[in-house]
């Protein structure tokens, strides 16, 4: 029998939109798209694309503490990158800098907008638990 697990930020979005930041099926945790919000749920740092990076991984970061996961668990990732062309160095620099060593697969779509006004990056994951910490 498979124990499904699921994650809340507990946001308005979740509810108003329905959806749930992760759920774990199995070994699998499929994380929605993780962008730059605090915990009380606002939108943080519009059009600085450094600063919502940042926030993006510290949010995935609670998801993982969620499910006792880590970084190197990460099997795969999807970018959504406003303004691709010009943010494509610190696209690279930013997952350099989270994974390290670890190299996930890795799609990076350029897009022409995304929910909230000056959001220009979001990052869904899929995460295996049976990989070593």
């Amino acid at each position: 029998m498979t124990v499904i697990d699921v994650f809340n930020h507990n946001v308005p979005a979740e509810s108003d939109f329905g959806y749930s930041q992760a759920i774990k099926s199995g070994e699998l945790i499929h994380v929605s798209g993780q962008l730059s919000l605090d915990e009380a749920g606002e939108f943080l740092c519009a059009d600085d694309f450094a600063a919502q990076l940042k926030q993006t991984y510290a949010n995935v970061d609670r998801v993982l503490d969620h499910y006792g996961a880590t970084r190197n668990q990460v099997v795969s990732q999807v970018l959504y990158v406003v303004d691709l062309r010009q943010n494509a160095a610190a696209t690279a620099e930013g997952n350099l800098a989270y994974f390290g060593d670890h190299r996930p697969a890795s799609t990076v779509l350029g897009v022409t907008e995304l929910t909230f006004p000056g959001q220009v990056i979001e990052i869904s994951f899929v995460v295996d638990m049976k990989l070593p910490a």
